[in-house]
């Protein structure tokens, strides 16, 4: 490196020498050589009589005035001068004109003047007025047109001479110094002088002008610039980097001042990536070396395994087999992917698996080194046949971005063959083409008891009893034999407890206290044995006087109804919250930012990714992956968040749609709209953070528990997000998706509205009737009103029309609207006035509210906060929900546009077509495994035998039951050679 740093530094020399063009003293030492030239170069000589040869052809008047002679300076040099002496004549006004003189675009001329003058007191006889001064003025002309003469001074002698020595007069020369401007009428001047009566030499006469000479500073060339036109002019000039420099900070400028002389640097460059700084950038890295960075910084080696074959390396790439992490810098060395893992060992505990093992030899000269843990289930006759495990299956701490060299897993099948994959990975696993190194491990599950009862139901409650019941327990690890019941009163703290067992998934428990709370507790058994209790539940009976008045009969049906977390205080608490919000704000949307980063930065938060945990991926959206993971922020509880993540080789467009989803959720803060957290942005990758919302989409979550809410309950959940949307449509803005499946549901079964990425717009030339977005994707047309899809008017109306096909959803337990007819058939049959059915179960009020969503004129339709209204009165008459309530079979009506939406039963031959047809292919092992193999069989089944087969859910049970009944009443109706 010392040759480099000797070499540029004799470059910059010779850089500087060349800048300075002006004629240099030859006698000056070496040292000194630079500094004399830059102040030789500050000044620019456009006249001088000194160099003059020949005569120098002024205009002098009168005649008899001033005279041109040839002379001697006082060094003895020869030279051209001009005389006048005329002091013993009276009233002297003699005037000398100097030849044309080119300014050369300079707007102020200094005239250096050499001259001696005679002491008047020394000149005997004189008959005239004597002086010992001149007068200096000038004359601006193009050479065509003169403007007047003006004056520039009165110039007075220092000294003047008197005596007289052998050789002749004894001169004593002045030298005088002035200047004019500003000069802008003309191409050049003349200078005048005006003689009033001295006797007086004109020696020499310089004209210059002064400029500030070209100069790099701070990387940066300045080119010569002349002064300004007063003495005190500040003159600007722009600067530009000097090769294989960029600018720092601009404008790049200095100022170059009357004296010509540069000041106030404004602005500078710097040496480029792979350029060391010489004070001229000229000196690149060679090879082997390398300069990440602009700026002030030296040539580098090449970090451990990676290297450089070129000159002026930014960077040493990594050699084969090594690679640097997304979050290496380039001065970090280059690493390689970790060994797999060594001597797992596993213990097996019934339906769970406990994994241990060893670090692998090889981390990869990394200390970010992880495990991920892979799960896969196969089928005992075929080890190959294998697949995914379960979503249900736990892994204790986690299975992705482990720490520890063991990891917990439980809720597996019971006598089930596993197969456990574990990676080990680190910072540049994902940039190896060769997948993670792993370890496998095959075990098998022994047999088990059942898991626990997630939770208890209370169905109605007396006096003297109530009905309880409950879902069957989420891994049941074998056919459920019975269940056991276990009670006791509150008030004995349970020192006498009370047994019972039931077939079925509930049960009434009689012989009560009035006015009492009894703890309940109830355990599932299969050939394995019991499971464990479920944690201890406490229900009330109803007091006499309540059980016999009509507002007791109201209290107790809503708190039978909202068991599980969820109660009527609950719901009054949040129509309070979310009634109460003072002074409305009003949405801006992000498009309309000239810049839309602008909008991220000013509704998102910006979150440091080191507080950012990404455990497992949940999903996967348009723009990437969605995990889960967990949020810490600064002086703050950690809490567990959604991660949406911008997936790599995204455009910029494609990040200002993912993040202006972040700049529209930003805006929102209400109970019922999903929460942003923040963002990171400034580094990868990009990442938009939401709160957790633990039981996911609401319309697939509605499907996992077909049946198992009160409809109480389910007007809960509308009321909130009919609260959420009255919000959006106070702050002016527009859903237009409005659909179960972008509703989240947390733990505490509390619906918030998310999904806030839909085009705004549809596009003008689009034939399809399924109206393709500008993102891709399809306009939902089951979910939009009619004039949003003819005349794209998308208003607070269209939502509300929405909300009424989200409130069919809800109450038919996520279907399908309109279920498998086409976008274009469901268009028709909107235009003929068709609308959507009530659900089975549904009460006649809540269909009547999902017709006036329905309502054509859209003016018509109710509005949210109306909405509100309606669902909290509801919420506080619980009888207004059993009234006449439908008790029609799933699926459409009869309608000649609706032909293919309903289950033809009439056509269906055997038990897995019957299934099908219903949607419940999930329980044709069971159905074919207890004797029922035929039509004719099915259409004797009870709901015991549904309860024994295991057809546990209400609403399934329901649903087959309906069908059954609907077979049943076909083959009454047929000849007995017709009939099933």
């Amino acid at each position: 490196m010392a040759h480099i740093t000797k070499q540029c530094s004799w470059r910059l020399s010779c850089l500087l020498i060349k800048m300075c063009t002006c004629p240099l003293p030859t006698a000056l030492p070496l040292f000194t050589f630079l500094p004399v030239c830059l102040s030789f170069c500050l000044t620019e000589t456009v006249m001088d009589t000194r160099t003059a040869t020949a005569e120098l052809g002024w205009i002098s008047f009168p005649a008899n005035g001033w005279e041109e002679v040839s002379g001697y300076d006082e060094n003895l040099n020869t030279i051209r001068t001009y005389q006048v002496c005329n002091v013993f004549e009276p009233s002297q006004n003699n005037w000398l004109l100097t030849t044309y003189i080119d300014r050369r675009a300079a707007q102020r001329i200094y005239v250096e003047i050499r001259f001696t003058v005679r002491d008047c007191a020394s000149i005997p006889s004189v008959l005239g007025s004597c002086k010992e001064t001149f007068n200096l003025y000038y004359l601006e002309t193009d050479r065509t047109m003169s403007e007047g003469i003006k004056g520039v001074d009165t110039i007075a002698a220092d000294e003047s001479f008197s005596q007289v020595d052998f050789g002749g007069r004894l001169m004593k020369v002045n030298t005088e110094v002035r200047s004019f401007g500003p000069l802008s009428k003309g191409r050049g001047f003349h200078l005048a002088f005006q003689d009033l009566g001295a006797c007086m030499s004109l020696l020499a006469v310089r004209v210059f002008y002064k400029k500030c000479p070209s100069v790099v500073r701070n990387f940066a060339f300045f080119p010569e610039t002349l002064t300004g036109a007063e003495s005190t002019s500040l003159v600007i000039a722009r600067g530009s980097c000097i090769p294989n420099a960029e600018e720092v900070d601009v404008p790049i400028k200095l100022y170059c001042n009357g004296d010509g002389e540069w000041m106030v640097p404004i602005g500078s460059c710097s040496c480029k990536a792979g350029y060391e700084p010489d004070n001229a950038c000229s000196c690149p890295c060679p090879q082997g070396t390398f300069k990440s960075s602009q700026g002030a910084g030296l040539c580098q080696q090449c970090p451990l395994y990676s290297l450089s074959t070129i000159e002026a390396a930014t960077l040493c790439g990594c050699r084969n087999g090594y690679y640097r992490g997304d979050m290496d810098r380039p001065e970090d060395m280059c690493t390689s992917v970790p060994s797999a893992p060594r001597n797992v060992v596993s213990v097996v505990n019934q339906t769970s698996v406990l994994l241990e093992w060893h670090p692998p030899r090889e981390t990869g000269h990394r200390d970010d080194l992880s495990y991920n843990v892979l799960c896969r289930r196969c089928h005992s006759s075929e080890r190959r046949a294998c697949q995914p495990c379960d979503d249900s299956v736990v892994f204790v701490p986690g299975k992705r971005a482990l720490k520890d060299t063991s990891v917990e897993i439980s809720k597996l099948r019971a006598h089930t063959s596993y197969t456990f994959e574990i990676q080990a990975v680190n910072g540049v696993t994902n940039k190896s083409p060769y997948p993670a190194q792993q370890l496998s491990i095959n075990i098998t599950t022994n047999q088990a008891a059942p898991s626990v009862v997630p939770i208890m139901h209370q169905v109605s409650s007396t006096s003297r009893s109530f009905s309880l019941s409950w879902p069957p327990p989420e891994q049941p690890n074998g056919i459920i034999l019975d269940y056991e019941i276990r009670y006791y009163d509150k008030t004995f703290c349970g020192v006498a407890s009370t047994m019972i067992q039931s077939e079925t998934p509930n049960v009434v428990l009689e012989g009560l206290r009035p006015g009492t709370g009894y703890v309940v507790q109830v355990r599932a058994r299969t050939v394995a044995g019991y499971g464990a209790y479920s944690k201890e539940m406490l229900f009330h009976t109803l007091t006499d006087d309540e059980y016999k008045s009509e507002l007791g009969q109201q209290l107790s049906l809503i708190a039978g109804s909202l068991v599980g977390g969820v109660c009527i205080v609950s719901l009054v608490a949040i129509a309070i919250i979310c009634t109460s919000s003072p002074g409305v704000k009003i949405y801006i949307d992000p498009f309309t930012y000239e810049d839309p980063n602008e909008a991220v930065r000013e509704f998102a938060k910006e979150i440091d990714p080191s507080c950012v945990k990404i455990e497992e991926v949940i999903g996967s959206g348009e723009f990437g992956e969605v995990y889960k993971g967990r949020l810490k922020p600064v002086g703050k509880k950690e809490i567990p968040v959604a991660i949406k993540t911008l997936k790599v080789g995204y455009s910029e467009r494609q990040r200002r749609d993912f993040l202006s989803e972040a700049s529209i959720m930003g805006q929102f803060d209400q109970p019922n709209i999903i929460r942003l957290e923040g963002v990171v942005t400034k580094s990868r990758p990009t990442m938009i953070i939401t709160e957790f919302m633990e039981n996911g989409a609401l319309d697939s979550f509605l499907r996992q528990n077909d049946g198992q809410f009160p409809v109480i309950q389910l007007v809960g959940m509308l009321r909130g997000i009919a609260s959420g949307m009255r919000y959006l449509a106070e702050m002016s803005y527009v859903h237009r998706d409005l659909a179960a499946r972008n509703i989240l549901v947390n733990s505490n079964l509390v619906c918030k509205v998310s999904d806030f990425g839909l085009s705004r717009y549809l596009e003008e030339d689009t034939s399809d009737p399924t109206y393709t977005s500008s993102l891709g994707g399809k306009i939902p047309v089951r979910w939009t009103a009619p004039e949003a899809i003819a005349y794209r008017k998308f208003t607070s109306a269209s939502d509300v029309w929405s909300y009424g096909i989200v409130t069919w959803e809800v109450m038919s337990y996520g279907e399908r609207p309109y279920w498998d007819m086409s976008n274009q058939d469901v268009i028709n049959a909107i235009e003929q006035d068709f609308r959507l059915p009530a659900p089975m179960d549904c009460p006649v009020v809540l269909h009547q509210l999902m017709l006036d969503c329905w309502q054509k004129d859209r003016n018509a339709r109710p509005k949210f906060p109306d909405i509100v209204s309606m669902l909290d009165k509801m919420i506080r008459n619980p009888a207004s929900l059993k009234a006449g309530t439908n008790n029609l079979p799933p699926g459409p009506p009869h309608h000649p546009l609706l032909d293919r939406g309903a289950p033809d039963l009439s056509r269906v031959s055997s038990v897995e077509d019957w299934l099908a047809a219903l949607k419940m292919t999930q329980y044709r092992d069971s159905f074919l495994g207890s004797g029922f193999t035929s039509l004719p069989l099915v259409t004797q089944i009870t709901a015991e035998d549904l309860q024994r087969i295991g057809v546990s859910l209400a609403g399934h049970q329901k649903k087959i039951l309906t069908s059954v009944q609907s077979m049943r009443h076909q083959a009454d109706d047929q000849s007995p050679t017709e009939s099933v």
